[in-house]
């Protein structure tokens, strides 16, 4: 029961991640192509800079569950996926520290340096967290050791690749949203027209990769043993139509929680297919790290439940707080 709440609570924390920090990442894969000028690049940057790394308390906390709840998993995750891991940290620390000195440098080419390690330090933490995750959904070569049958080109398959794509698309569209509620001006108009192209890229994306799902993982054995699970991906599905209706009607706000419950739910819809296991082997089932393999004892279970059930809330609370406190328009610079 305790490997179980636990596997949920991994599952969630997850999905709050891509959830919130996915339009900061889609903002900086899109700031080379949709600003223009010192003061379009301003505005974006000013859209996400106190939000972003609030946001990523989340993902400290997914992997923190991690390393507590499922060691096991932990170590052989950081194995088999060494390389695309390290490199989303390296791209994340890019990130940061771009966003950083881009509002203390005032030479047009150091500006334009930190614009171009925040676009990379958000491309490419976002393409490999779809391949990893598209990996995982179908399986890793790890034999009876837990030891990892393969290289990092092993990862980078038509299925993953496919995930990496999936991403960037939802987070593009994502980011978009954001940015006609959080700008004004050109690049308001600019991001509420790319959005309404952008939301039929992902939908045809989106249902290709659902399709992909049926073939090269196992994800559907468990909605088909249980019915009712399936109202997971059907919300996601009625969740990205309504994001869609709603950009039609201009409705910015509303899009942008529709897009946000879409890469919640699907997040959810690919861990719950893998239940019970966390790390599944491509190469035999009974090699997979599960919620019962690699689970920690059942006092850290609890100790670390009552941590996380004390301290969650507090993050969402001080999150509420700095969308509350920094709600409305952002600006731009005056000049590039």
């Amino acid at each position: 029961m305790l490997e179980t709440t636990w596997f949920v609570l991994w599952a969630v924390l997850w999905g709050a991640y891509f959830m919130l920090d996915g339009y900061s990442l889609g903002i900086g894969m899109l700031l080379p192509f949709l600003a223009r000028g010192r003061k379009e690049r301003g505005a974006l940057a000013n859209s996400i800079a106190p939000f972003w790394d609030g946001n990523e308390v989340w993902l400290i906390a997914a992997g923190g569950v991690t390393f507590a709840a499922f060691p096991g998993t932990y170590a052989t995750m950081f194995s088999a996926l060494y390389s695309p891991l390290l490199l989303i940290l390296f791209g994340l620390i890019l990130r940061g520290a771009a966003l950083g000195f881009r509002g203390e440098v005032e030479k047009p080419g150091s500006k334009m340096l930190c614009d171009i390690l925040f676009f990379i330090g958000s491309f490419v933490p976002t393409l490999l967290f779809g391949v990893a995750f598209a990996n995982i959904f179908a399986g890793i070569p790890i034999d009876g050791d837990r030891v990892f049958q393969g290289t990092t080109l092993t990862l980078l398959n038509p299925y993953g690749l496919a995930g990496g794509v999936l991403f960037t698309c939802f987070f593009a569209v994502h980011g978009l949203l954001w940015l006609t509620i959080k700008t004004e001006g050109q690049i308001c108009e600019k991001a509420a027209r790319w959005v309404k192209k952008g939301w039929w890229a992902l939908l045809a994306v989106a249902s290709g990769f659902l399709i992909a799902t049926a073939f090269a993982t196992n994800l559907y054995a468990n909605y088909l043993a249980k019915p009712a699970l399936f109202l997971i991906p059907i919300g996601a599905v009625v969740a990205l139509i309504v994001s869609g209706l709603m950009i039609r009607r201009g409705s910015w706000i509303g899009a942008w929680w529709a897009s946000a419950f879409t890469i919640f739910l699907c997040t959810i819809f690919g861990v719950i297919g893998m239940f019970p296991a966390l790390l599944p082997s491509s190469l035999d089932p009974a090699f997979s790290r599960t919620i019962a393999n690699s689970a920690s004892s059942p006092l850290t279970l609890k100790i670390m439940l009552g941590v996380i059930l004390i301290f969650i809330p507090l993050v969402i609370v001080y999150q509420f707080w700095a969308y509350s406190l920094f709600a409305g328009k952002s600006e731009g610079e005056e000049n590039y």
